[in-house]
């Protein structure tokens, strides 16, 4: 009966349960998202660190979720963590978990590499005005950072939002798990994954208008 159906028809069967899993993509999007950038920034910190251990424990952190994929740290946390923990954690939280870990690491460079675009005479000038090395980083150092920050913050999120593809993998019903659902089942994959591409396109779309936005106020504002 489906096969018979116009391409609009059938789309207009098929977008709300499409929706329903693009739903989930953004609340994995905006968790993972948040999580990241906040830890991001104390990796950042870290890594900066004068105390060599903590840039040690830093910089361990950042290579190994750098440097181990995505899908592995999904499943490691969904199915080998709880056996270490003694605590079973769900596909979204383990989905949010993963994401959030995972951002961070690309986060924390992203921020160290803007604080460290700051001439150095800057963290002198304030440390000679009696500034401790915290207050002249949130001062003086990371207040600049904002705009030069903005693009590659945006490029993390836009593919943090095509990598939340990877919890399917764990069964959660994000929008390409609900895709290959619908797709399987209708055997009509044109119309099912033409839209699943446009709503993660969508969201990389809303995500540049955005941090454009913020750039041209940033800019009427005088913001360096």
């Amino acid at each position: 009966m489906e096969a018979e159906l116009s391409f609009w028809q059938f789309s207009l069967q098929i977008i709300p349960r499409l929706w329903q899993g693009m739903i989930i993509t953004l609340e994995l999007t905006f968790l993972g998202g948040f999580f990241g950038l906040v830890l991001g920034m104390v990796g950042a910190l870290m890594r900066l660190s004068p105390f060599a251990p903590v840039r040690a424990l830093a910089v361990t952190y950042i290579t190994f979720f750098r440097g181990t994929p995505l899908l592995l740290q999904i499943l490691f946390i969904y199915f080998a963590l709880p056996a270490l923990i003694e605590v079973r954690l769900d596909s979204f939280p383990s989905g949010v978990l993963a994401l959030s870990l995972n951002s961070a690491a690309y986060f924390a460079e992203i921020f160290r590499a803007g604080i460290e675009s700051i001439p150095k005479g800057q963290m002198e000038a304030a440390r000679a005005l009696g500034m401790n090395y915290g207050l002249a980083m949130r001062r003086i150092i990371i207040p600049q950072t904002y705009k030069r920050l903005i693009p590659p913050i945006v490029n993390e999120l836009a593919a943090l939002s095509k990598d939340t593809s990877l919890v399917s993998v764990v069964a959660l019903s994000e929008l390409l798990y609900v895709t290959q659902r619908i797709g399987a089942t209708y055997l009509r994959p044109w119309e099912v994954y033409f839209w699943a591409a446009s709503g993660y396109l969508a969201v990389v779309l809303v995500l540049t208008l955005v941090a454009s936005r913020i750039e041209t106020s940033l800019a009427k504002k005088g913001g360096h």
